[in-house]
C-alpha cells in the first residue's frame, strides 16, 4: 500500500510540474515574460521529478536566451546537463548538450560550440535526437561562420536543410535560410544574400500563423541587412523598422542590438553620422551587456568607416583596434582581414609605406587563411560584384568561372585529389 501511494503521489507531481510549466508558457507566449520566470523558477525549486526539471531548465534557457541573458542561459544550460546525466537518457543528453552548444554560440566560443555540437552528433540516441541532429548543424554552421570557416559553414547549413526537408521542419528551414543569407553577406554575393531571407519570410507567411513573431522579426533583419548592401536604402529602412517593432514588443534585446547597428549603418550609407553614432552607441552598450563579442566587433568596424567619411583617421585607428582585439580573441579572421583592410587605405592615403606594406602582407595572409579567392581564376572572392556558386562539396566559385569552364565536377577537389608523382 506504502509503494502504491508514493508511486501516486509521485504521478500528481508530475502532472503538478507539468500544468505549472504549461502555465509558464502561456505567460511567456503573451509576453508576460517577468511573470512566466517567476512560475518556473518556483517549479525549478519545489520539483523532485528529474524529467520536470529538465524541461523547466529548457525553458528558462529559451528564456534567457532571446532576453539576452547568455551567462545565465549557460548556467541553466549546465544544470540541464547535470540532470540528463542522473537521468541517463540519450535523448535528454543530446538536448542538454545543444543547449550547451547554444549557449556557447550566443557567447561567441565557437570553438566550444563546435566541440558540443559534435558530441551531439555522435551520440547514439533514438528517433528524438535525430529530430535534433539538424538543429545541431545549424549551430555548428553558425560557429563556424563565427570562426570565419565559410566552406564547414556552408557545409553544415547544407546538411541542416536537409534535416529540415527530411522532417517537414518548416521552422528549421526558417533559421537556416536566414544564416545561409548572413553567410552570403560575408561572401558579398548580396543577391544570394536576399534570396534566403526572402524565403524565410515566404516560409512564415505559408506556415508561421501558430509561430512566434521572432521568426517574422529574424527574416525581415536579414531581408534589410541584404537590401541596405544592394543600396536599397528604402526596402531596408521599412524592413528593419518592422524588424525593430517586433523585437521591442518581445523585450528581444539582442535583436534589438542589431537592429540598432543596421539602422546606423543605414544612417552611415546616406553620410549622415549625426543620426548613425548615437545609434552604434546603443547598439554596442547591448552587446556588451549581453557579451555578444561579435557584434561588438562589427560595430567598431563600422565606426571606423564613419570616421574615416569624416577623415578622422585616427579615430578610425583606434576603432580598427578595439575590433581587431575582439576578432583576435574569437578567432573571427574576417574581421581581422577587414581592420587591414581599412588600415591599408588609411595609411595608403597618408604616404606611411611601411605600416602600408605591412597591412598589404598581413591582408594577403588573411585571404590565403580564408581561402578567400575564386578556385578558378584566382580573384578574390567579394572584389567584384559577381554571383557565387557553391558546389555541392561547399567550394565555392564565381558562377561565371563554372559556367565559362563548363567543368563537371570540383576544380579544387579534383586538384585536392591529385598524388605527388601522379601530376
Amino acid at each position: 500500500m506504502n509503494i502504491f501511494m508514493r508511486h501516486l503521489s509521485t504521478e500528481m507531481g508530475q502532472d503538478q510540474t507539468k500544468q505549472q510549466i504549461e502555465k509558464g508558457l502561456k505567460l511567456y507566449q503573451s509576453n508576460q515574460t517577468d511573470k512566466a520566470l517567476q512560475v518556473w523558477t518556483k517549479v525549478l525549486e519545489k520539483t523532485s521529478d528529474p524529467g520536470g526539471k529538465f524541461r523547466v531548465l529548457g525553458c528558462l534557457i529559451t528564456a534567457h536566451s532571446e532576453m539576452g541573458k547568455y551567462k545565465d542561459m549557460l548556467k541553466y544550460a549546465l544544470d540541464q546537463i547535470d540532470t540528463a546525466r542522473e537521468m541517463e537518457d540519450p535523448d535528454y543528453l543530446t538536448e542538454g548538450y545543444l543547449n550547451l552548444a547554444r549557449s556557447n554560440e550566443k557567447l561567441c566560443d565557437f570553438h566550444k560550440t563546435v566541440s558540443y555540437c559534435k558530441t551531439c552528433l555522435n551520440m547514439q540516441g533514438t528517433t528524438v535526437s535525430l529530430q535534433l541532429n539538424g538543429q545541431v548543424c545549424l549551430s555548428m554552421g553558425n560557429a563556424f561562420l563565427g570562426l570565419s570557416l565559410f566552406q564547414q559553414a556552408l557545409q553544415s547549413y547544407e546538411k541542416a536543410l536537409r534535416y529540415a526537408h527530411n522532417n517537414d521542419d518548416k521552422m528549421l528551414e526558417c533559421r537556416v535560410c536566414c544564416s545561409l543569407g548572413n553567410i552570403y553577406i560575408h561572401l558579398k554575393d548580396y543577391e544570394k544574400a536576399l534570396f534566403f531571407p526572402c524565403k524565410s519570410a515566404e516560409l512564415v507567411n505559408d506556415y508561421g500563423k501558430g509561430w512566434s513573431l521572432k521568426y517574422r522579426a529574424m527574416s525581415q533583419y536579414h531581408m534589410s541587412v541584404a537590401y541596405r548592401k544592394l543600396e536599397r536604402l528604402p526596402d531596408a529602412m521599412e524592413c528593419c523598422e518592422e524588424s525593430m517593432k517586433i523585437a521591442l514588443q518581445h523585450g528581444d534585446r539582442p535583436l534589438q542590438a542589431l537592429c540598432l547597428q543596421n539602422f546606423a549603418d543605414i544612417h552611415r550609407y546616406r553620410r549622415d553620422s549625426d543620426k548613425a553614432f548615437p545609434r552604434y552607441e546603443s547598439a554596442l552598450g547591448i552587446m556588451t551587456e549581453i557579451g555578444n563579442r561579435l557584434g561588438q566587433a562589427h560595430v567598431h568596424l563600422a565606426v571606423a568607416k564613419c570616421f574615416l567619411q569624416l577623415k578622422e583617421h585616427l579615430k578610425a585607428l583606434d576603432s580598427l583596434e578595439r575590433a581587431q582585439a575582439l576578432a583576435d580573441a574569437m578567432g573571427n579572421k574576417l574581421c581581422t582581414l577587414k581592420a587591414h583592410c581599412l588600415r591599408e587605405g588609411i595609411y595608403r592615403s597618408q604616404g606611411r609605406q611601411e605600416e602600408l606594406r605591412e597591412q598589404v602582407v598581413k591582408f594577403l595572409q588573411c585571404v590565403e587563411e580564408l581561402e578567400l579567392y575564386c578556385g578558378m581564376c584566382g580573384e578574390s572572392i567579394g572584389d567584384r560584384d559577381q554571383k557565387l556558386q557553391a558546389l555541392p562539396c561547399s567550394h565555392i566559385f564565381h558562377l561565371k568561372c563554372l559556367q565559362t569552364n563548363g567543368t563537371k565536377g570540383c576544380p579544387k577537389c579534383f586538384k585536392n585529389s591529385m598524388k605527388p608523382g601522379f601530376v
